[in-house]
């Protein structure tokens, strides 16, 4: 069975284009969409992602949003606890292969921690 895990050095959950996500409002509470939108800089990216070494600057206090956690999960999406895992495996391949490609060297990093 695969079992997510987030692996470092990618960032492709950094990518915050708005136009890619046009259910922003439908699953984030307007302070939380004020805070998303805030966090969006040059082209598309979290103003906390650090491009250089590829990681977030912030990590240990990011906004929930940016979390896997079953509670959010759960709050903002209507995912039962026991369906997050495949949850968040699918939303991070699909994001992964919006942002660098499905035969990227993070698509198959992240495959092969996740056990895919």
């Amino acid at each position: 069975m695969a079992t997510w895990q987030c692996i470092s050095q990618c960032g492709a959950c950094c990518n915050l284009t708005p136009a890619d996500r046009p259910d922003l409002e439908e699953y984030l509470s307007p302070p939380d969409l004020e805070l998303y939108l805030s966090m969006v800089g040059e082209g598309g990216w979290c103003v906390n992602y650090d491009h250089g070494a590829r990681e977030c600057k912030i990590y240990s206090t990011r906004p929930r949003f940016c979390r896997v956690v079953a509670e959010t999960f759960e709050e903002m999406y209507g995912i039962e606890a026991e369906d997050v895992n495949d949850f968040a495996i699918d939303c991070c391949r699909q994001q992964i292969e919006g942002v660098y490609g499905d035969r990227s060297l993070e698509q198959i990093r992240f495959d092969q921690a996740v056990g895919f």
